[in-house]
C-alpha cells in the first residue's frame, strides 16, 4: 500500500509533530534572521538538555520540564544580551556549554535515563514521540502560532530596527523576550523529530531558502512555512521507509531546498531585471518630447 506509512500509531503521532514542526520552526526563525541571531535556536537547545535531564531525574515529562528550562534559559540570554556588555559572549558560552553537560550528568544519574534515551532527544526519534508528547506540542505549537502571527507586525518592527520601533512606542524589551520566550518554545516543540542539536537549522533554513526567491516579508513568511511543512514530512516519511535519523534526513532535504531555490534565484534575478529595464524604456517614451527622440533614432 502506499499510504502504509499511516497506519502504526507511531508514525500518526510522529507527522502531527512533523507538520507542528514544519510550521513554528520558520515561523518564529524569520523573526531570528531578521534580527540576526540564527544560531540563537542552538543555544537554547544546548540549555533544554538540562530540562530533559531533569525530566528523567524527576520523573516527569522531560517536555515540558525542557520547555520550563528553555524559556528560563531564554530570558537570561535576553538579560545577558541587555546587561552583558564586553562579557556577554563568554556568560552564553558558559551557559551553553553548561546546559548540555547538566543534561547528560541528570539523564545519566536518573534511574530511567540512557544514552538511547540522550540520543532520541539530541537528533530526534520517531518511534519515541508518544501521546503526551503528541498533546504538550499540540499545545506549545498553538503558543508559538498565535504570538508569531497575532504579533507579526510588532515583531517585525522590532527585528528590523528597534530604535526606530522604540520611538515609535512599542514595548520594546517586551517584544524581545517574547521572540526569545517563542524560540525556547519553538525548540521545544521540534526535539522529539528534528533533535535538539538539529532544531536550530530548521529554524534558519527554510527561511533562507524562502529568501532566495522571494521579495517581502510576507510572502516569505508563507513560503518558509510551506517548505519547513513539506521538509518535516517528507524526512518523516523517508525516515520510516529508510531507517534513517528523521532528524539529519529533515535538514539535508531543507538545505537541498536552500540549494535547488539558489540555483533558481540567479536566473530569475536576471529576468526580472531585464523586465525592469524594458519597463523603464517604455517609461521613457511616453515623456513628452521622447517622440521625437524616437523618430530620430528610426530615421
Amino acid at each position: 500500500m502506499i499510504f502504509e506509512f499511516l497506519n502504526p500509531p507511531f508514525m500518526q503521532r510522529a507527522l502531527i509533530a512533523a507538520v507542528l514542526v514544519g510550521i513554528t520552526a520558520p515561523a518564529i526563525g524569520i523573526y531570528l534572521v531578521q534580527r540576526r541571531q540564527a544560531l540563537m535556536g542552538d543555544g537554547i537547545g544546548h540549555i533544554a538538555m538540562t530540562g530533559v535531564g531533569l525530566g528523567f531525574l524527576l520523573s516527569t515529562s522531560p517536555v515540558w520540564m525542557a520547555t520550563a528550562v528553555a524559556v528560563a534559559g531564554a530570558v537570561v540570554m535576553e538579560l545577558i544580551r541587555w546587561y552583558g556588555h564586553t562579557r556577554g559572549d563568554l556568560a552564553l558560552a558558559m551557559l551553553f556549554y553548561g546546559g548540555m553537560a547538566g543534561g547528560v550528568m541528570l539523564i545519566n544519574l536518573s534511574d530511567t535515563g540512557s544514552n538511547a534515551n540522550l540520543t532520541s532527544y539530541l537528533f530526534g526519534s520517531l518511534a519515541t514521540v508518544s501521546e503526551s508528547d503528541v498533546i504538550a506540542i499540540c499545545v506549545l505549537a498553538a503558543f508559538v502560532v498565535l504570538v508569531t502571527v497575532g504579533l507579526r507586525r510588532q515583531l517585525f518592527a522590532v527585528s528590523q530596527d528597534e530604535e526606530f520601533a522604540r520611538v515609535s512606542g512599542l514595548p520594546v524589551r517586551v517584544l524581545n523576550l517574547l521572540i526569545a520566550v517563542t524560540a525556547a518554545v519553538t525548540v521545544t516543540v521540534a526535539m522529539r523529530v528534528v533533535g535538539l542539536l538539529l532544531v536550530s537549522a530548521l529554524m534558519v533554513v527554510p527561511v533562507a531558502a524562502a529568501q532566495q526567491i522571494t521579495k517581502s516579508f510576507k510572502v516569505t513568511f508563507v513560503l518558509a512555512v510551506v517548505i519547513g511543512t513539506a521538509v518535516t514530512l517528507t524526512g518523516t516519511v523517508t525516515s520510516y521507509y529508510q531507517d534513517v535519523p528523521p532528524g539529519a534526513t529533515i535538514v539535508l532535504l531543507a538545505i537541498a531546498v536552500f540549494v535547488a531555490l539558489t540555483a533558481l534565484a540567479a536566473p530569475l534575478a536576471r529576468r526580472r531585471a531585464r523586465a525592469s529595464e524594458t519597463k523603464g524604456a517604455e517609461c521613457t517614451l511616453e515623456v513628452p518630447g521622447a517622440r521625437r527622440e524616437r523618430d530620430d533614432v528610426r530615421v
